[in-house]
């Protein structure tokens, strides 16, 4: 079984320990302290980490990233090395695979794309087929939110359906960086726009394209 989510929470555990607590992200007002202590709230607090997806509990989760965002920066990054805790479901390989490669690559992209200047990492290309797949699924799911119809396709021509509708606009680029389009990284995602230009203005700029 491929190990991607392993190899993408170390790349970030040693990125953000090289990048210091205070160092910007992708994430709207996170500073890379606030990113740490969403990753380990995710993996160590489910009770909390409910509050992204459940209204009700969301204060919940502020009072945890809370607790964890005031712990010293270097034991939020061993908390990240070392992974979820012995009985939570994170702990099963396929479990981990399937909820964290995506997890862990976008966020070591919200750190890395934060520079002024980055430039795209070299993925080979079974990992670039491995997010390909979990996009071809998730697509849907991600592209609700689109106001206008979405394909999603490779430079190879395979293609996959974000959204029906019209007018349609098409987003070619490799599936690492249609996988950052998707989850809202669309300024810093290295993708071509094809299609009715306003429709790809309000594409570009929606923020509930992606989770």
């Amino acid at each position: 079984m491929s190990t991607f989510a392993k190899r993408e929470r170390l790349l970030l555990a040693d990125l953000l320990e090289a990048e210091g607590p205070e160092a910007p992200t992708l994430c709207e007002g996170w500073t890379t302290r606030d990113l740490a202590a969403h990753v380990v709230v995710r993996e160590r607090r489910p009770d909390a980490a409910a509050g992204m997806l459940v209204k009700p509990l969301a204060s919940r989760l502020d009072r945890a990233m809370e607790e964890f965002a005031a712990k010293p920066y270097e034991e939020l990054i061993q908390l990240i090395r070392t992974g979820p805790p012995r009985f939570s479901p994170f702990q099963l390989k396929q479990v981990d695979e399937a909820s964290n490669t995506i997890e862990f690559y976008v966020h070591t992209e919200d750190v890395r794309r934060a520079r002024p200047d980055w430039s795209p990492r070299e993925l080979d290309p079974v990992f670039q087929d491995a997010l390909w797949s979990r996009l071809e699924r998730a697509a849907r799911l991600m592209g609700r939110g689109s106001p206008t119809g979405v394909v999603l396709r490779r430079p190879d021509g395979q293609t996959v359906v974000a959204h029906r509708g019209a007018p349609v606009v098409t987003v070619t680029g490799d599936p690492s960086e249609l996988l950052l389009f998707t989850y809202g990284r669309q300024d810093a995602a290295k993708v071509v726009l094809e299609g009715d230009e306003n429709a790809i203005a309000k594409l570009h700029t929606t923020r509930q394209l992606g989770i």
